[in-house]
């Protein structure tokens, strides 16, 4: 009989354990409940533990400030669910985005699903949130802002939100890797009007 570790490889900021079962999953993710800034990407049996740096809270907050402020700005109905776990058993798969967006209505699905990586994960997100039908899902990476639309039961790379057609993707960008968080958003929306 094997013992968890044997199964694990460690990388900075992140664990992974193969051959975990649902139910040891959810005995371990019970273990960490009150641990601050540890994240868990479970899919097909594999965990994945993170632990969350500034740097991802700083720029999973900017993005938020500056999305909000867009939505505001358009008067477009916005519900925000922040990093709310997503998931389930019958999926096989469970992940807490970064952030979480419903757009007119708020439903038990989000619309929208942003991530910010700052540590790549070895787990395929994309494909948790193709079943539960996430509709987007924003990577922000190393600076980039990639959107993934998902058509036909696969998600497609994008070069402009389909939820969001008039939101300029280049210049929300620009903001998000302004010099300054509050200068960032007064400008940004200051450049709306």
């Amino acid at each position: 009989m094997t013992t968890l570790l044997e199964n694990c490889q460690t990388q900075p900021n992140k664990l992974i354990l193969d051959d975990i079962s649902w139910e040891k999953f959810e005995q371990i993710e019970t273990i960490f409940q009150d641990v601050e800034r540890v994240r868990f990407i479970y899919l097909d049996g594999v965990l994945e533990i993170m632990i969350l740096g500034t740097e991802h809270e700083y720029y999973k907050r900017t993005i938020s400030l500056l999305l909000d402020a867009y939505l505001r700005a358009k008067n477009i109905r916005f519900y925000s669910s922040g990093s709310a776990t997503l998931g389930n058993k019958e999926i096989t798969g469970r992940k807490e985005p970064d952030e979480s967006y419903n757009f007119h209505t708020k439903k038990d699905i989000p619309d929208l699903i942003i991530e910010v990586i700052v540590t790549s994960s070895d787990i395929n997100i994309l494909e948790i949130y193709r079943r539960l039908g996430i509709l987007e899902v924003w990577f922000y990476e190393d600076g980039l802002l990639t959107v993934y639309s998902l058509k036909s039961n696969q998600y497609i790379k994008v070069n402009q939100s389909e939820l969001l057609p008039e939101l300029n993707l280049e210049t929300f960008t620009k903001y998000i890797n302004y010099h300054d968080q509050y200068d960032a958003v007064t400008d940004f929306v200051n450049e709306l009007h």
